[in-house]
């Protein structure tokens, strides 16, 4: 059972009351909509021909009542704007039900409508639709949050990031800058989508499912197969399987990708993320690092009209080109510490050295990986390539062609986090074995990140792989630096977060168990009390006017109960 609110229980009846007058507040036919909120605002009154017979439909968010006439204002998909509704305009015959019962009494704040009218001016200079035919679409049945404005202050917003998250539907109705939030990262996505089109690359999808886990250093999902019988995971990168299409003979492949890593959530991580790969055949890391820039400047010019993005306290320009800096010389510049020619165990005293919590699980990779997570990353406001990487932190990648202990990597840093990462792709199956088979002793020393092996890529390898560049960046990540939040859910219509923890709907048989008579046990769900240990801290008076309150209103159907009893029993409880 559901436990409603007063507001929900005066829906419920108004909903009743609607089919009672044989109107289906939920109708099935399409409603034909010719125009929109923003361009009446926007091109009345400069064309007034366009808008003599408009039909729009939306939600109605306000509602002033004046006897015979009313203002409402409508909300639909662009903005809002205000209609005016008169009795005899709405109702032109002598039934006037549609506006007297409908409108002033059956329909509330949330409820989807239809109008037909014209728009005109105001006296007091509002564009307005004068309303000359209304139609229910569809009736709420709970009440929107009410947020008031009064003298530039916000009262009752909604603003909780608990509630706004687990009810995103309500967060977008009632705060418009977060609808706006959404429509940026499409735009990004747009924007990056024909960068890459104009190049004839050609987007393509791979599997979401995956025998083996790979192309990225996280632990996955796992997940079981019923028909095959056997084990699944969510992959966490579409890497290898889009190296597999450049051996097929694609020459530039990219995709949108959902990835999932069972990993930890912070304000700038989620379970479950989106990311963009591309791999494109004949190129390098220095191309890419190029191709990196142009686009990002793209982005930035597409949704701002500028590079300069404010995120945060900081104004970050994605003009090229970007500062470059070698993974080795900025620990080095940070901390006064060169890592180059380490072993494990002088890297782990460093770590130790540096007040950097390791476990004996890290290898040479994982060990420079957070020395420079916690000493360097977060210092790295402006966009910075840094390049580079030692051969154990990159078992996907080329190695350098001057260094062979280096590999032709970069992970591009903005605002003090990593934005993208790239590499010249490894195209030596013998090479590429025994990278797999280091991170297999990765595994065995207990790191549940190494990556497996993937017996099918290296065949593929084998068959021949062009030189290749490849690039992932963080649509997540990237949309919170285009639109200035500080978090992830910000930017991710539906964020992973725990289950909703569903108040237990008590009944009589609960009361009974504590030996309260039948007839009074029915009736305190009905009077607003939660549980039985409540009744030993609410005065027997407040329930008993809380009951005479709901007889009076009808929704109450029982015999009077004497004072004296309840009285009696809640003095036993005590």
């Amino acid at each position: 059972m559901q436990q409603l609110s007063e507001q929900e229980i005066v829906r419920r009846n108004a909903l009743d009351e609607m089919k009672k007058l044989g109107i289906n507040p939920y109708p099935q036919a399409m409603y034909e909509v010719n125009a929109y909120a923003k361009d009446i605002l926007e091109q009345f009154p400069k064309d007034n021909t366009l808008f003599q017979e408009v039909s729009m439909a939306g939600r109605m968010m306000s509602r002033r009542i004046m006897g015979a006439a009313s203002f409402t204002e409508l909300k639909d998909s662009t903005g809002r704007v205000q209609l005016y509704i008169k009795r005899d305009d709405v109702c032109p015959g002598e039934d006037k039900t549609m506006y007297n019962t409908v409108f002033k009494r059956l329909l509330d704040i949330g409820d989807f409508i239809g109008i037909k009218g014209f728009v005109f001016t105001t006296q007091m200079g509002e564009i307005t639709v004068h309303v000359t035919e209304l139609t229910v679409l569809s009736k709420s049945l709970r009440p929107l949050p009410v947020v008031k404005e009064k003298d530039g202050q916000v009262y009752d917003a909604f603003t909780d990031p608990d509630q706004r998250y687990r009810q995103r539907y309500v967060d977008l109705v009632v705060n418009d800058p977060v609808r706006k939030i959404f429509e940026m990262r499409a735009r990004v996505l747009r924007s990056m989508r024909e960068f890459l089109n104009e190049k004839g690359y050609l987007e393509v999808e791979t599997p979401i499912l995956q025998s083996i886990p790979g192309g990225a250093a996280a632990r996955p999902f796992i997940t079981h197969h019923n028909a095959l019988d056997i084990p699944l995971y969510l992959r966490i990168a579409n890497e290898l399987y889009l190296k597999r299409l450049i051996v097929g003979g694609y020459e530039g492949v990219y995709e949108f990708a959902k990835d999932f890593r069972n990993e930890g959530m912070d304000r700038y991580h989620n379970p479950e993320f989106t990311q963009m790969e591309m791999y494109v055949a004949y190129k390098d890391y220095f191309w890419m690092m190029e191709t990196t820039e142009q686009m990002l400047e793209k982005i930035a010019n597409d949704l701002h009209g500028t590079t300069k993005v404010q995120v945060g306290d900081n104004v970050i320009d994605f003009a090229a080109p970007y500062k470059r800096i070698s993974i080795l010389d900025a620990i080095k510049e940070k901390t006064g510490i060169d890592v180059s020619g380490m072993n494990e165990a002088e890297l782990h005293a460093t770590c130790q050295k540096l007040g950097i919590e390791t476990d004996p699980s890290m290898g040479k990779g994982k060990l420079i990986d957070e020395i420079f997570g916690e000493k360097c990353e977060h210092t790295f406001i402006q966009p910075t390539f840094i390049t580079d990487y030692p051969v154990e932190m990159s078992p996907l990648c080329k190695r350098h062609r001057e260094n062979p202990e280096l590999t032709e990597r970069f992970e591009l840093m903005v605002n003090g986090k990593e934005l993208a990462n790239a590499y010249t792709e490894l195209n030596d199956p013998i090479d590429q074995r025994e990278r797999f088979e280091e991170q297999v002793k990765l595994a065995e020393k207990g790191d549940d990140e190494a990556m497996y092996i993937d017996y099918d890529f290296l065949r593929a390898l084998e068959y021949g792989m062009p030189p290749t560049s490849g690039m992932g960046i963080g649509i997540d990540r990237l949309t919170m630096f285009m639109t200035n939040q500080a978090s992830i859910q910000e930017v991710i219509l539906f964020p992973q977060m725990r289950p909703e923890i569903q108040a237990k709907v008590v009944s009589s048989s609960d009361f009974m168990v504590l030996g309260m008579p039948e007839h009074w046990a029915s009736l305190m769900p009905e009077a607003g009390v939660a549980k039985p240990e409540d009744l030993a801290e609410i005065k027997p008076t407040v329930i008993q006017q809380t009951l005479n309150g709901l007889r009076k209103k009808k929704k109450l159907d029982v015999p009077a109960v004497q004072m004296e009893e309840i009285q009696s029993w809640i003095e036993k409880l005590k």
